[in-house]
């Protein structure tokens, strides 16, 4: 019997998959327990339906993404921050740190989408990635001045 994936199921099938499998291990236990749905003209075309608005989601997604990585490239985040006599900063600027600075000035990120691993520990201007949807990476500029 051919089924399409509902779900994830691990070693099985993922989700909008359509596979064969036999009529009793599709009956008794994937539409059963709303893993899958039995394979019809109608789930099928649901299915292309489905995986259509997906794609135009995903393109709008990318779209928006690459125009707030434009905006976000040109911007400068500037961090005041105590040194001592000789210049080395007190404590780190860490991702979470970085993350509300930007959502003070309106950007919505999480220190998720943070790649960076390091923090920011010296006087200066750095570069740091962020992710801001899957392939659109922004490489944000960091500046450590001394208060």
């Amino acid at each position: 019997m051919k089924v399409i994936f509902i779900k994830d199921l691990k070693k099985q099938g993922k989700k909008n998959e359509i596979k064969e499998v036999s009529d009793g291990y599709a009956t008794n236990y994937l539409i059963k327990n709303g893993y899958a749905v039995k394979y019809t003209k109608s789930s099928g075309d649901r299915l292309d339906l489905e995986l259509a608005n997906n794609k135009k989601n995903e393109e709008k997604n990318i779209k928006e993404a690459n125009e707030i990585k434009k905006k976000i490239e040109k911007e400068s985040f500037v961090f005041s921050v105590k040194t001592g006599n000789d210049g080395k900063v007190f404590g780190s600027i860490s991702s979470k740190q970085i993350c509300e600075k930007m959502n003070e000035l309106g950007y919505n990120i999480n220190k998720k989408m943070i790649l960076s691993d390091e923090s920011l520990s010296s006087l200066g201007t750095f570069y740091v990635d962020v992710l801001l949807y899957k392939g659109v990476i922004a490489k944000v500029k960091i500046e450590l001045i001394k208060k």
